[in-house]
């Protein structure tokens, strides 16, 4: 094995741990979906940190990665949607959200001058997502009866940021477009 490949190999591990996550919280086994939706995290810090330290950034990784953030995150979404634990308008939002990127990413990937990458804002979505999930995942691990539900406001964050996200990259797409 090349050790430029290492980022890439911890970016397919989380493709793998994708299903494992997902049956445990459709299962109600919050807390080993959490365990496992950490692991699944720390190989994306791990994946983020390698590439970036040893210049082993490939453009390969960089469909793939922001991929494995979105298909665990949609994953996790559909599961707490099944379980009435997060409307499912959330996960509608989302999805059509990830569609439009996924399609967009493709259109400029054609292109051999752009390269397609996460921004701040795609990041900063992402993080408020994973951090209502976590927040949903502990609730429902150990009932906790709340004034408020903290991850229902945390999701509501999430979906601004996400439609924010959503306009900036179509602000960028569109001048990418022009030039």
């Amino acid at each position: 094995m090349k050790k430029e490949n290492i980022p890439n190999i911890l970016t397919i591990i989380r493709f793998i741990l994708i299903p494992f996550i997902f049956m445990s919280v459709i299962f109600h086994h919050y807390l080993i979906g959490l365990v496992i939706f950490t692991i699944s995290a720390i190989t994306d810090i791990l994946d983020g940190y390698i590439a970036r330290k040893y210049n082993y950034i490939t453009d390969i990784g960089k469909l793939i990665d922001p991929l494995a953030d979105k298909l665990t995150q949609i994953f996790l979404l559909l599961a707490l949607s099944i379980l009435n634990i997060l409307p499912w308008w959330i996960l509608a939002i989302v999805f059509v959200k990830e569609c439009v990127m996924v399609i967009s990413a493709s259109f400029l990937y054609k292109r051999k001058d752009v390269v397609v990458y996460s921004k701040w804002y795609g990041k900063m979505a992402t993080t408020l997502f994973y951090l209502a999930i976590i927040f949903s995942l502990i609730i429902n691990q150990f009932n906790i009866a709340l004034p408020f539900r903290i991850d229902l406001y945390l999701y509501y964050l999430a979906i601004l940021a996400t439609i924010f996200s959503l306009i900036m990259y179509a602000i960028k797409f569109k001048f990418k477009n022009q030039n």
